[in-house]
């Protein structure tokens, strides 16, 4: 794929222009919010039993968050740089302001971050470095060519944005039950956000003959699915009720019930894309209510911690 031409050169732009450009390339709030989930995670989830002073301090974890900024940034540049004739069609505004950064400039960012990041997961170990160098290239096959198949694609992207947790999860090595419980609660939602995602850009897709579920089987088949998915979504949420250790985060999945039902009731009366918008940040919210809803695994704790740091 041949990169856009700028209609203006990068360097007539002032340079804070440029880093609003860059920051929204790597989207940097999604990039925030998985920060938060991982230390989150780690400090409910993983290690319940150790100390906040000790959790935050662990100079180990503090590499692989460090890793995972540097490779999802760079993820999302690679990703960025191979859409940038759809965005043109289903993002303009924010589009113009991604190319703002030269793709050539993007493109050295983008192997700069990679190579940063797996050197700083060397700092923790050879498998962490090896585990973020196949994420890496999943990420970037991903981006040029798995994400134009219809269900490779669906399935992947979605695997690739809950892979970043899988980090923090071979760290610790705590292989409980309800932690794959909560992951694949995590999985159906992020399957049900890549569906609306492609419903949202059917138009810019269409036009780049991109072959999503919604642009090969059609938008009622592509509704369907969703459907079947959030059905699915309620299996995981009913065995997680038999583990008592999830305390005061039953309250959340109870919302979730409650939001997903209402979801599905608008989704099929969505009919425009500012109505797949709307859905998308639906799902965005009750994604990151269930990241903060962490701290409700032991509210005992949260004190406890507080004073004990």
């Amino acid at each position: 794929m041949q990169p856009v031409n700028n209609t203006r050169k990068s360097k007539d732009f002032p340079l804070y222009f440029k880093f609003l450009s860059l920051l929204s390339v790597v989207r940097g709030y999604n990039i925030f919010i998985v920060v938060i989930a991982q230390y989150l995670a780690a400090i409910f989830i993983f290690s319940p039993e150790k100390s906040l002073r000790h959790v935050l301090l662990d100079l180990h974890l503090y590499f692989i968050v460090l890793a995972t900024i540097c490779v999802i940034a760079a993820g999302y540049i690679i990703n960025n740089f191979y859409d940038s004739e759809t965005d043109l069609i289903n993002r303009p505004f924010k589009s113009k302001l991604d190319r703002i950064v030269s793709q050539e400039t993007k493109l050295k960012i983008y192997f700069f971050l990679n190579f940063v990041g797996v050197l700083i997961a060397l700092l923790v170990s050879w498998r962490a470095a090896l585990f973020f160098s196949t994420y890496i290239f999943f990420i970037w096959f991903y981006s040029h060519k798995l994400k134009r198949k219809p269900l490779i694609g669906l399935l992947l992207g979605a695997v690739l944005s809950i892979t970043p947790f899988f980090a923090i999860f071979v760290y610790y090595k705590n292989f409980s039950e309800v932690i794959f419980i909560h992951a694949a609660f995590l999985f159906f939602i992020l399957l049900i956000r890549e569906l609306i995602k492609d419903l949202k850009n059917l138009k810019g897709d269409l036009v780049q003959n991109y072959h999503t579920i919604p642009v090969k089987y059609g938008e009622h088949f592509t509704k369907l699915l969703i459907t079947l998915i959030v059905l699915l979504t309620f299996n995981p949420i009913y065995f997680i009720f038999n583990y008592p250790e999830i305390g005061m985060m039953s309250f959340y999945f109870y919302g979730s019930i409650i939001t997903l039902i209402i979801f599905l009731i608008f989704l099929w009366y969505a009919s425009k894309v500012s109505h797949y918008v709307i859905l998308h940040n639906f799902l965005k919210i009750l994604l990151l209510a269930g990241i903060l809803s962490l701290m409700l695994v032991d509210t005992s704790i949260i004190i406890e911690r507080i004073v004990e740091f």
